[in-house]
């Protein structure tokens, strides 16, 4: 655990006691504060309390005398659509309010390293889509090479439970905008954005705000490196922002879309081959067509920007592609569950917008389409261009109608639970086929997550395939 610096002696308020809030509370404890616990589910008192935490309801009058700071969880709103009463209350009475990020990088800042022979480094990810993957995916590169690696953040453990980096240890941690939007403190070493769609909109009031909330990580985090997925325009302003010209290294730029050229440092992805370029000529190349964790050309974006990550730390390009072959990918993420009968049956639960489905739509030939679930803000009018390999779609969820009517030039069937949907795309399937679930939809109309609904879709594809 890291115990959090800075606090001994002080009265900290927590609001939420979910993973990330009752790992603050820990660490809060151990760094010698005295934390004052909140959740509107009394279940989550009932386990604070269990481990000791005195809980207090923070939006009762005079709540925050004595109290030195609140710390809030992720999913708490703090500004839009508007503010959870409790934090409007802190803020009205002027308590500064933090999150586990912040507390993680303030502690990690003052920390002494004087007796490491190399210092700890910080490499965080951030973007609309795939930082799940990248995040894996550097983690994974690092640890095969022999290099202490931890994962955390919005990936894996809670970023305050795990253990205090080694000598020349690496913390690779996943940022959502939720929670780079809050912390107080944002100081990486390494910092990669991958890339910006449409998402959480009213959490954020709009695009902007949503890139705002990205932006911090590099306009206040200050990293040594920034790597910049440049395939939008605001990953182009992002880099031109952090670079001080066309040569400053310090920023690497990468793209899945397009060849990268200029005196840089570039990462790019083209007809299935990673390139690196630095200094106006080619330093390394991987043909990314095998590697099978890593399927599509939104994959491919995701290995280029961990590919500039693990350079930036010294690893050589043999050494990173090596550990992209033994790379098994992450659940529900373009996840290769079965093959059977010539017919492949991909698990890509996580594409729960429109941006991630049109992606994994991209990645595969004669698909049958598995999608459907809780519309986000948008509707799927960007997803139709990238259909045409779509065979046939087969609609779940509870408004499974309404979105069938919206895939113009699409042929689908309503199906309405996953049950059906499988077993009607694997009867029609034939050798050749992928039978895709990339829902385009939040789960949470049928499901209490996407990994929930990812393995329902698994479960159902081992019964249409067992016995051959």
């Amino acid at each position: 655990m890291i115990a959090v610096k800075g606090v001994d002696g002080l009265r900290i308020a927590v609001l939420g006691l979910g993973r990330s809030g009752l790992i603050a509370a820990r660490a809060l404890r151990a760094g010698g504060a005295e934390p004052v616990c909140w959740d509107d589910n009394p279940a989550a008192r009932d386990k604070a309390e269990a481990e000791g935490f005195a809980t207090s309801d923070l939006s009762r009058p005079g709540a925050f005398e004595g109290i030195a700071s609140l710390i809030v969880s992720p999913g708490i709103p703090h500004l839009y659509p508007q503010p959870n009463p409790v934090i409007a209350a802190a803020l009205d009475e002027g308590i500064p309010v933090d999150n586990d990020i912040g507390l993680f990088f303030r502690s990690v800042g003052e920390t002494d390293w004087s007796d490491y022979e190399v210092e700890p480094k910080v490499v965080t990810v951030t973007g609309s889509n795939g930082k799940s993957t990248t995040s894996a995916l550097i983690h994974h590169v690092l640890t095969a090479a022999g290099r202490e690696s931890q994962l955390a953040g919005n990936i894996g453990r809670g970023v305050l439970d795990i253990d205090p980096p080694g000598d020349g240890g690496v913390v690779v941690l996943e940022l959502s905008s939720y929670q780079t939007d809050l912390a107080r403190a944002l100081t990486p070493d390494v910092a990669v954005f991958t890339n910006l769609s449409p998402d959480h909109l009213d959490r954020h009031a709009g695009l902007g705000g949503y890139f705002a909330a990205k932006r911090r990580l590099f306009a206040e985090g200050g990293p040594d490196r920034a790597v910049i997925g440049v395939d939008e325009m605001e990953g182009r302003y992002l880099a031109n922002q952090m670079a001080e010209g066309p040569g400053d290294d310090r920023v690497i730029r990468v793209s899945s879309a397009r060849k990268l050229t200029g005196a840089g440092w570039l990462v790019y992805a083209r007809k299935g081959f990673l390139t690196e370029w630095r200094k106006s000529r080619q330093v390394g190349s991987i043909d990314l067509r095998e590697v099978m964790g890593l399927p599509g050309a939104h994959n491919h974006q995701n290995a280029c920007a961990a590919y500039a990550a693990c350079r930036t730390l010294g690893l050589a390009p043999r050494a990173i592609e090596t550990a992209f072959h033994s790379f098994g990918g992450l659940p529900h993420r373009s996840q290769t569950i079965a093959e059977h009968g010539g017919v492949r049956y991909v698990n890509d639960s996580k594409a729960t917008n429109v941006d991630s489905a049109a992606k994994a739509l991209e990645a595969f030939t004669r698909i049958r389409w598995i999608c459907g679930g809780l519309e986000k803000e948008g509707g799927l009018e960007g997803l139709l261009p990238s259909t045409k390999s779509v065979l046939k779609a087969y609609v779940i969820g509870r408004e499974a109608a309404q979105f069938a009517v919206q895939l113009r030039g699409v042929e689908s069937e309503v199906c309405t639970d996953m049950a059906t949907a499988v077993a009607r795309a694997s009867a029609e399937a034939e050798p050749g086929d992928t039978v895709l679930l990339a829902p385009a939809a939040a789960s949470f109309d049928q499901y209490d997550s996407f990994e929930r609904r990812g393995e329902d879709f698994t479960a159902q594809v081992a019964k249409v395939t067992a016995g051959g």
